[in-house]
């Protein structure tokens, strides 16, 4: 195994982290954050593949603009998740 392998699976653990960060955030807005940074790995992992057209793509949808709607549209409502009851997380429930 090359450095390389190792730079790709570091990144994929960074993605798969970033995205359950993202699902269990109460803050709306760091969840976009993390949702962004998830894209913005893809993008990354999509330049190491020799794919730089769908890695620039990725960049500029998936975590610009994608980003930038949902940020426009959490200023026009509520930043925080209402607080019902608090459950456990999905870790817990398996």
């Amino acid at each position: 195994m090359n450095c390389i392998t190792c730079v790709e699976y570091i990144i994929v653990a960074l993605m798969i982290l970033s995205a359950i960060l993202a699902v269990e955030w109460r803050d709306l807005l760091a969840a976009v954050v993390g949702m962004a940074a998830v894209s913005l790995f893809a993008s990354i992992l999509f330049f190491m593949l020799q794919a730089p057209d769908v890695a620039m793509t990725e960049a500029a949808i998936g975590a610009a603009l994608s980003g930038a709607v949902f940020i426009f549209a959490i200023k026009r409502t509520q930043r925080f998740e209402t607080e019902e009851e608090e459950k456990p997380g999905w870790w817990v429930r398996w």
